[in-house]
């Protein structure tokens, strides 16, 4: 007669737990890591509506897996900017790897474009030029970079966003225009009138004491 209260089943099953979360962590590849090192914004913000805007924006690929990047994966890249230009380069080991273009709000690189192996140092550099479209105000997204999986969704906690800050044309200080010529106060003579009336006065004075003195002879 077997023992009330104990089931031969329970041992086996934490075991079996354990053993399907191992292999989902195992065959469930990591997410590379982007790490933003350097970027320039020209104009610097804040930005005006209707302005033009160029960006050019670096990232370090730091593996995370076997790889730099995981070769099935996708990089998407966004922008703001209206009429926005993509000129994109992967340099793998100090060298040029991989180049390509785009145009449009939206940009695509794929992953075995970036994936190396872990000794390898990968960086990827975006060059972006756009305009600032009229109803981008209080902010616009300058770029936005996100890993999307083999199914196309985007992979958690790989977005990185760079936005800045819009104001309107009205709100911008305008510079006021230095005269470059400086007129004389009006109660003061300019120089060739006054250079004139001394020698008139000169000349009546002269014709004045030649009177005088043919007077005194008679």
């Amino acid at each position: 007669m077997s023992r009330p209260g104990k089931n031969p089943l329970v041992p086996c099953a934490v075991p079996v737990v354990f053993l399907v979360a191992a292999v989902f962590v195992i065959c469930t590849p990591a997410a590379a890591t982007l790490v933003l090192t350097d970027q320039s914004l020209v104009p610097v913000p804040p930005l005006a509506l209707g302005s033009g805007e160029q960006a050019r924006v670096t990232f370090a690929v730091l593996p995370s897996g076997d790889t730099t990047f995981i070769g099935t994966h996708t990089l998407q890249m966004q922008t703001g900017l209206s009429g926005a230009r993509w000129d994109i380069q992967v340099i793998a080991n100090g060298r040029a790897a991989a180049q390509q273009s785009a145009s449009g709000t939206s940009a695509f690189v794929n992953g075995y474009l970036l994936s190396y192996p872990v000794t390898s140092d990968v960086s990827l550099t975006v060059a972006l030029n756009g305009t600032v479209p009229s109803g981008a105000a209080p902010e616009v997204t300058i770029l936005q970079v996100t890993e999307l999986d083999t199914a196309g969704q985007p992979v958690p906690g790989s977005s990185i966003l760079i936005s800045a800050p819009v104001v309107s044309p009205s709100a911008v200080p305008a510079v006021s225009r230095q005269e470059t010529q400086s007129s004389l106060p009006a109660s003061q003579p300019s120089p060739t009138k006054a250079g004139s009336s001394a020698v008139c006065l000169g000349a009546v004075a002269a014709v004045l004491a030649l009177f005088g003195y043919a007077r005194v002879r008679k």
